[in-house]
């Protein structure tokens, strides 16, 4: 959460409410309902969909929520990172992943410059907030100004990163591990076959196989 709040609700009794700063990691597994509504004010954020791998698919729903204060922070050479997934400068997340995932929120001060190790064979990529760096080796490095984004290659073991500006730059990185399986997509469900994505759909409207609850549950804020 980065402005405003928003208040959460699902029906396994999860609920919790983000402020500034704040980070919820839901897993839907099996499946799940649940509300999300802004406060009063203009509420803004980020929001990341993992895959899961088949396997994974139809774990139990799970829920995790750290105020500001107790996510993981860095700092080195004018960088600071709040850690939100994976590690960085020797700090690791509290949040566990069932994808291996990095989630990493840097914020640079003019002129300094990062090096941050990725796992080789990931997908990554950085969206800017605001500011302006530049990323990749010195030679061949590609300018990503605030609200765009750039992918990387996945045959490097770190990225590197060059605020040259006179202003501070805030991004977040993003990197994981593939899941080399088919992606069968349909509204909120995300399986592997067509024919999974039409039991999911007959497990939600039937209340079954963990949508139980979804037949009686309702959200204050609906």
């Amino acid at each position: 959460m980065l402005e405003g709040e928003n208040f959460h609700r699902d029906f396994m009794g999860h609920k919790g409410t983000l402020r500034p700063g704040d980070v919820q990691w839901m897993t839907a597994g099996r499946g799940i309902v649940h509300c999300e509504m802004p406060g009063k004010d203009v509420a803004w954020g980020l929001q990341l969909w993992v895959n899961l791998r088949k396997s994974d698919k139809m774990t139990s729903p799970a829920y995790q929520e750290l105020e500001d204060k107790d996510i993981p922070k860095g700092e080195k050479n004018g960088v600071k990172v709040k850690v939100i997934a994976g590690e960085a400068f020797g700090v690791k997340s509290r949040v566990y992943t069932r994808t291996p995932t990095y989630y990493l929120d840097f914020k640079m001060s003019p002129g300094s410059q990062l090096d941050q190790p990725v796992p080789k064979g990931w997908n990554t990529f950085v969206y800017t907030l605001s500011g302006e760096a530049w990323f990749g080796p010195e030679t061949e490095n590609k300018l990503c100004k605030a609200h765009h984004t750039i992918t990387f290659n996945t045959d490097g073991d770190s990225i590197h990163v060059h605020n040259k500006s006179e202003e501070p730059c805030h991004f977040v990185m993003l990197s994981g591990e593939p899941i080399k399986e088919p992606v069968v997509q349909h509204g909120p469900f995300v399986m592997t076959t067509q024919e999974e994505i039409k039991q999911a759909f007959s497990d939600y409207r039937n209340c079954k196989n963990g949508f139980e609850n979804a037949a009686t549950w309702k959200s204050e804020y609906v």
